[in-house]
């Protein structure tokens, strides 16, 4: 009886740690499964050279959050460090975009500290119901 509490405390500790981080990370999952999906899209074998060229390039349009993610994955011009390969090689074994996420925060915390700007409907939520 002792055994089933122990096990059943753990089991919801496990299941409590995985959906804590499924939001973590948000800019990081946004925007490498978007990628992820053009580049399904766009080729039918991945390489590693192929998706770096592409992720250099996506990173060239991005914007905002998603072009500080690029900052700190070395796909951008004016980056210290380069890591690209650490999302490439994985991409291109077609490894979940969740783990690759997971991997980048173990090397760099910052990558999952990046969130999206809320938006504000005011057609919604009136300006006088707003608080300052």
């Amino acid at each position: 009886m002792q055994f089933a509490k122990v096990f059943t405390a753990i089991a919801f500790l496990y299941i409590d740690i995985d959906v804590a981080s499924a939001g973590d990370c948000e800019v990081c999952i946004g925007f490498l499964e978007r990628f992820y999906q053009t580049l399904n899209l766009k080729y039918t074998e991945l390489t590693p050279a192929k998706v770096e060229q592409d992720l250099i390039a996506a990173c060239k349009d991005a914007k905002g959050k998603e072009n500080r993610l690029c900052y700190y994955l070395g796909a951008t011009i004016d980056a210290a460090t380069k890591m690209t390969s650490e999302v490439t090689r994985p991409m291109s074994s077609h490894v979940p975009v969740q783990k690759i996420c997971e991997k980048l925060q173990k090397k760099d915390s910052q990558i999952c500290d990046l969130r999206y700007e809320k938006q504000l409907d005011f057609s919604v939520a009136g300006l006088s119901e707003l608080r300052v």
